[in-house]
């Protein structure tokens, strides 16, 4: 795999080298972003410089992200939430912050490195992605199924296609709502304007989200969506694409919103078919401990 380079053209400078490159890549941490400075791999203007650098409108900034070797790929003995285990597959709580599998700018620590640690994985997604069926975000919780082996891997993924896996996420998102349930339906796809996100364009991939609404506070509300498709951000685009974005969302939500380390966006429920025995299998998870206070933060202020 060879380095990752990309470029960025400022568009208005008022920040700091360091707290640039961090709003312009939410899923690097500081510490990562910190040190690809300081090893060499970002240039401004084909200059090296410091984290603590202000950026100005018009500089052509290059960022080099190492490519991960062979080697760099390690098991590490992270503790797992693992809610369900058997010969084909796991069920896994994956915490708020972290990252699925290892890509450019984040090597170690994910979900997979954990998980080479405690079983063997299915190899059908390549060397960086085994056992991973599907993803959510860095800063999306949840549960999420990986595959132990290929078999198990091929019909897991074939249920993803033919909507045949059932995926329910709470959210909590800006605005309230005059319907009580609703269904989105528009076409996902790179963000021609900001490569970092995805937008609702003509041109993009077919994507259904519906949602329920659950309680509704003082300018925000507790949603259930349910996940018809699964394209990248799904949720993330279409709640904010109707007006409605989640909180505390660092890319597709406002400024001005619920205090948090990421979006307030759960994976609660998944509904499986078991690869071998065909037996149907569901799955509940509650909210993570900082979404449970601010829920009862909003219901104690209504």
């Amino acid at each position: 795999m060879s380095n990752k380079v990309l470029k960025i053209t400022v568009d208005k400078g008022i920040d700091r080298l360091d707290k640039f490159l961090a709003e312009q890549f939410p899923d690097v941490s500081r510490s990562q972003i910190d040190k690809l400075i300081n090893d060499h791999h970002v240039t401004v203007n084909d200059d090296l410089k410091l984290p603590k650098y202000h950026v100005q409108s018009g500089d052509q900034i290059s960022l080099t992200f190492p490519a991960i070797k062979n080697s760099d790929l390690l098991a590490e003995d992270i503790p797992l939430d693992i809610i369900y285990e058997d010969d084909d597959l796991i069920v896994v709580n994956k915490p708020q912050g972290m990252v699925v599998h290892p890509s450019a700018g984040h090597a170690d620590h994910t979900l997979v490195n954990a998980l080479l640690a405690h079983a063997p994985l299915s190899t059908i997604n390549g060397q960086f992605r085994p056992g991973i069926v599907h993803r959510i975000d860095k800063d999306t919780s949840g549960l999420l199924m990986v595959a132990k082996n290929n078999f198990a891997h091929e019909r897991l993924s074939d249920d993803l296609r033919k909507h045949k896996t059932g995926r329910k996420y709470l959210a909590l998102v800006h605005g309230n709502f005059h319907e009580q349930t609703g269904t989105i339906k528009a076409p996902i796809g790179r963000d021609p304007k900001n490569r970092q996100k995805q937008a609702v364009i003509a041109s993009g991939r077919s994507a259904v989200t519906h949602f329920k609404v659950l309680e509704q506070f003082k300018n925000y509300a507790l949603i259930e969506a349910i996940l018809e498709t699964g394209r990248t951000h799904q949720i993330r685009v279409h709640m904010a694409y109707i007006g409605h974005p989640v909180a505390a969302d660092p890319l597709y939500g406002p400024k001005k919103t619920l205090s948090g380390h990421g979006q307030y966006l759960h994976a609660a429920s998944l509904t499986l078919t078991q690869p071998h025995t065909g037996q149907e299998l569901s799955f509940s998870t509650p909210v993570p401990e900082e979404f449970q206070k601010m829920l009862s933060k909003l219901r104690n202020s209504r």
